[in-house]
């Protein structure tokens, strides 16, 4: 006999972890609860009928009794705002019917449902107290048969039992009053075999309430004066321009000589320079000439010209290892000249005739 009439599966709510990227770790934690609500079981009277007519008996009439109370208990553990792994006990109450016949007769059938079950929950969290779950488990239920017969029904098997694991699938709403303590709205679809070798689906719709361990509310956010505004500051002064030295021969040394003229006010202010924190370690003292004059005389004056200017700066204080002198000649050209008379070229030549400071830079404030 097919106790219980076979339907289709219940729809079961997405499981949207994506509705919440970030996880808190303060929605983490243990928690139980209970349900209680109506279970509803389809009884199969075509199936109990065809049944009796096959054992000889002419008129059937079937008064059942589909629903009950149930309820279950539960604890589980919170992940996070998303998902939680529940474990519990439920009974969904006692379903029964009873079948006359003609001859006269009756058949009564009671079955008892109980068990427990392991699912894993789904949240969609639509505010911080609001969210809406799914569940897709197991149930390992326990379905307790008996049946009696007055009458001309004779009943065989008065007895049977059955136990197994099958899928449980189920939708709700979550309401929390308080961080510690929440309400819920659910319907689940419990899907079971019952004594008679049958499967199908019981249903029940209940409500419950959930209490969290250690849930503790969420600190008051102090809102601290703001912090006096800094006292402005003066902007920094802008760097000074800076000047590097090119001196020129003429100003140094009489022309086609390497002694140095004296007084040498810009001499005198690169020793001090040089004297400063902050000045270089080694300068290099370029000489130069211009082109008159054969290449290897040229080259020769250009170095005793920087040695010169070398001397200069030891006799004021500066230490030999920080000057190095070297010369290059007519190299360099700072002017192309092609006067005819030689007096002439000597003045437009003047530039190239020079000695340069290099690696060294003095520091001159400078009106903008």
């Amino acid at each position: 006999m097919k106790f219980i009439k076979a339907s289709g599966m219940f729809g079961l709510m997405a499981l949207a972890a994506a509705a919440s990227s970030v996880v808190n770790a303060d929605d983490a934690g243990w928690y139980l609860g209970g349900n209680i609500g109506q279970s509803n079981a389809d009884i199969d009277n075509d199936r109990i009928t065809e049944n009796l007519l096959d054992g000889g008996f002419s008129e059937i009439m079937i008064d059942s009794d589909d629903r009950d109370t149930g309820y279950k208990l539960f604890s589980g553990y919170q992940f996070n705002r998303n998902f939680a792994l529940e474990a519990g006990y439920f009974d969904l109450g006692e379903f029964s019917y009873r079948a006359t016949t003609m001859p006269a007769g009756t058949l009564d059938g009671e079955m008892k449902l109980r068990g427990f079950n392991l699912d894993l929950l789904g949240f969609i969290p639509f505010s911080e107290k609001f969210s809406a779950f799914g569940r897709v488990g197991v149930n390992y239920a326990e379905a307790k048969d008996r049946f009696s017969g007055t009458g001309a029904v004779n009943v065989l098997s008065p007895r049977a039992e059955e136990r197994d694991t099958n899928l449980k699938l189920g939708a709700g709403v979550q309401y929390a009053f308080t961080d510690a303590l929440a309400m819920r709205v659910e319907t689940e679809r419990y899907r079971i075999n019952d004594a008679v070798g049958n499967k199908g689906d019981i249903d029940m719709v209940s409500v419950g309430l959930l209490y969290r361990f250690g849930a503790t509310s969420a600190p008051v956010a102090v809102v601290q004066p703001p912090e006096p505004a800094p006292a402005p500051v003066a902007p920094p002064p802008p760097p000074p321009r800076t000047e590097k030295y090119t001196l020129s021969a003429n100003e140094l040394f009489t022309f086609d000589s390497s002694a140095v003229r004296q007084p040498q006010t810009k001499l005198d202010e690169i020793a001090s320079a040089l004297k400063g924190d902050g000045s270089p370690d080694e300068i290099v003292i370029v000489g130069y000439t211009d082109r008159l004059g054969s290449d290897d005389y040229n080259q020769k004056l250009s170095e005793r010209r920087a040695i010169a200017v070398k001397n200069y700066l030891m006799s004021k204080g500066i230490e030999s290892s920080r000057l190095r002198a070297e010369g290059r000649g007519e190299a360099d050209p700072v002017v192309m000249c092609d006067a005819q008379g030689k007096a002439d070229l000597i003045r437009c030549l003047s530039p190239n005739r020079r000695v340069e400071i290099e690696k060294m830079t003095i520091v001159r404030e400078v009106n903008q």
